[in-house]
């Protein structure tokens, strides 16, 4: 077998694994949407129907009116944007310090800063809960936004991508006068907008879908965001829980995110493929 026959079949085989891959990630999100459409009849029908047999657009009107969707949708999109804002600000400056700065512990300072992923949520939340509480912070959304503003990860992706930038530019700005802050406005954060926006996807879907943390922290109506309030469908809702409401909520959730995905996919490309690589 010639080399261009194997090469031809590698593709064959990585184009069909990559499409069932494709395929069982987009299922549910498709059964999803089509139980958004069905009536509460169809959803229980054995064996199940993918396409509704009468599409009822009403769905997503009830699913809006039942709840108080305007006010999570605007409690969500307050804390994702803020927490978004909040992570590229101090992630970007601890990643310059780490990256550029020199000072004694640098490096044993970081490690033990990425340390702290290793530490599982579930043993942070009671101490978490505590701070909020002492702070007076406790059902609020600032109890959402202060927790996540600071991350590891993002300041790991941050430092390993600012490694890749030459260091002659930001000589050549301390030359003209710039200080520490000035390089990092004019130099290195312009340079950095395909991480910025990597990480802006990342913090942002998280945020939006963050469910834990908020269900503990939240308590009042007017504070719940979108996951929290999804959950009400079966806990305040009488009778049995109607999911094709539940499927048109959940599906106009997902929109904002999969603009922001859409809008940003070429910088989110560029940050993974260019992240890490140093020299």
């Amino acid at each position: 077998m010639s080399k261009k026959t194997r090469r031809r079949i590698g593709n064959a085989l990585a184009t069909g694994a990559s499409t069932l891959i494709g395929i069982l990630f987009f299922a549910p999100f498709a059964w999803m949407v089509s139980s958004s459409f069905k009536d509460i009849s169809e959803i229980y029908d054995f064996p199940p129907k993918f396409i509704p047999q009468q599409i009822k657009w009403s769905n997503y009107a009830d699913a809006w009116n039942a709840l108080p969707f305007d006010i999570f949708f605007l409690n969500s999109a307050i804390v994702a944007v803020a927490t978004t804002v909040g992570v590229i600000l101090t992630c970007s400056l601890a990643g310059y310090s780490f990256a550029r700065l020199r000072y004694p512990g640098r490096d044993k300072i970081f490690l033990a800063y990425l340390a702290t992923m290793m530490i599982p949520f579930p043993v942070l939340m009671v101490p978490l809960f505590v701070i909020m509480k002492n702070l007076q912070l406790v059902d609020t959304l600032w109890s959402l936004i202060l927790p996540a503003v600071f991350t590891p990860a993002g300041t790991f992706l941050m430092r390993q991508f600012i490694l890749t930038l030459p260091r002659e530019l930001e000589e050549a700005a301390r030359v003209d006068g710039c200080g520490f802050f000035g390089i990092y406005w004019r130099i290195v954060l312009p340079l950095m907008k395909p991480v910025i926006a990597t990480l802006a996807i990342f913090t942002f879907l998280g945020s939006w879908n963050e469910f834990l943390w908020p269900l503990i922290s939240i308590s009042s109506i007017d504070q719940k965001t979108l996951p929290l309030g999804l959950t009400m469908f079966q806990s305040r809702l009488s009778g049995r829980t109607p999911w094709n409401q539940v499927m048109a909520s959940a599906t106009f959730t997902i929109i904002p995110v999969l603009v922001l995905f859409i809008l940003g996919q070429k910088y989110y490309v560029k940050g993974i493929v260019t992240t890490g690589i140093k020299g």
